[in-house]
């Protein structure tokens, strides 16, 4: 994939949007796609799946509603794995041993490039803490909803590169799933140009959306264009004078940064319910959440075609003269 150096100027914004909204026809209900999308959130964060923790009856209950949403999907799996999953373990600080499995399946690309994108989002929580069940609806439920949601998109419209789809187990306990899976890929690891990951997409009270990322790799943000100027997506949370504030390594994208791969990571700021019992289902922020899924697969969709800004607004400006 080229990713040519960022350029843009005010004019080619303001000719972009006038394009782009030409011919909109605004959307006054909820499509079946994110039916599905709002439907897999209220599943997976349902107090029937006690929190997700990993090693828990609850968390095997997620692997099984996913891997039939894979399967519902038409995901391919990899021959190396056991079906979708891909089992790995680790210990804990009291030497205890767990045993997790990361989902896994694919999209093989039209292109003849065997470069690969992994979109990833965990589904594991926190499971149940003084006998109160962390659901986690926006930590990660909302994330693996929108993974589901690009698998089903891209199995209908298939992507010119090959899209791996990973929901990985034990993000809670320390990027487990991530690092199991950089360390022992299901395709070789340099063919792997970029991670998508989502985590916590789902509510903003200020509407906003960050993408991290584009401050090591300034040129990923060539691709940053959508049709909806809702959610308003922001740059940074990615600079490492930042401290704390810097996510570079707070979610799945650092294990595939250590390897020196490209990330680009979805995510809203803390909110009043993170890492809370009230984080639930009730709690999210439907509009804002559908709008965010959509912007995000229209920037999936630049990359994937190697569309950048100029490009499309060449193309459109072609259109407009026919």
């Amino acid at each position: 994939m080229m990713l040519k150096t960022f350029y843009m100027n005010t004019c080619l914004l303001i000719s972009l949007g006038l394009l782009l909204s030409c011919g909109t026809v605004k959307n006054t209900g909820i499509n079946p796609v994110d039916k599905q999308l709002l439907k897999d959130v209220e599943i997976l964060s349902s107090d029937s799946y006690e929190g997700r923790k990993t090693g828990t009856k609850g968390a095997e209950m997620a692997r099984a509603y996913l891997a039939e949403r894979f399967k519902t999907i038409g995901l391919s799996s990899f021959p190396q794995l056991h079906g979708y999953e891909q089992p790995f373990s680790f210990s804990t600080n009291s030497t205890a041993v767990i045993h997790g499995k990361n989902m896994v399946g694919y999209i093989e690309g039209q292109s003849k490039s065997d470069q690969v994108i992994v979109i990833s989002a965990h589904y594991d929580h926190l499971g149940i803490i003084n006998n109160q069940i962390y659901n986690g609806a926006d930590d990660n439920a909302s994330g693996v909803a929108a993974l589901l949601k690009y698998a089903a998109y891209y199995k209908a419209h298939k992507p010119h590169h090959t899209l791996i789809f990973a929901a990985f187990d034990a993000e809670e306990m320390g990027l487990q799933g991530a690092r199991a899976f950089v360390a022992n890929p299901p395709v070789e690891l340099d063919k792997i140009i970029l991670n998508i990951n989502l985590d916590m997409i789902s509510r903003s009270d200020k509407g906003e959306l960050y993408a991290c990322g584009t401050f090591k790799y300034p040129s990923l943000k060539n691709y940053f264009y959508t049709s909806n100027p809702k959610p308003k997506i922001l740059f940074g949370h990615d600079d490492p004078k930042l401290g704390h504030d810097d996510w570079t390594n707070q979610s799945d994208h650092s294990a595939f940064n250590d390897k020196n791969i490209p990330f680009i990571y979805f995510g809203v700021e803390d909110h009043k319910d993170y890492h809370k019992a009230s984080d639930k289902y009730q709690n999210i922020n439907k509009t804002f959440f559908i709008d965010a899924s959509n912007s995000i697969l229209e920037i999936i969709n630049n990359i994937d075609k190697e569309r950048d800004i100029q490009k499309l607004f060449h193309q459109n400006l072609q259109i407009r003269k026919q």
